[in-house]
């Protein structure tokens, strides 16, 4: 996600137009944990585009395969899981690719010797 997607930018009913659900629905995924909107000084919730994939993908959960809250907060925990993981092997294959090469050129110093 770029800082683009995470930038505040939309008032709750803006953004429960643009998902196409309730401004009480976004307040009550809020109180479950859902989403985390952003709050102002002045306690004004602010939804970011990121927001709003993630509430799209909610609404998509429970309206197009059947999921309840409790299940989509499952999936969602075990996407974030997922993603974490992802993002962890990622950084071990940066890292066994470090030290391949590290070791390989130890292997043409060694030659040379």
């Amino acid at each position: 996600m770029t800082s683009r997607d995470s930038e505040p930018r939309y008032v709750i009913s803006i953004a429960a137009r643009i998902v196409g659900i309730e401004t009480h629905t976004l307040r009550y995924y809020e109180r479950l944990g859902l989403v985390q909107p952003y709050r102002s000084g002045g306690n004004i919730r602010y939804y970011s585009e990121g927001d709003v994939e993630r509430l799209r993908h909610i609404k998509t959960l429970m309206n197009d395969l059947g999921i309840n809250l409790a299940g989509v907060d499952v999936v969602m925990r075990m996407g974030e899981k997922m993603a974490e993981m992802q993002r962890q092997i990622q950084e071990m294959e940066s890292e066994i690719h470090r030290l391949k090469q590290a070791d390989t050129g130890e292997n043409k110093l060694e030659e040379r010797s």
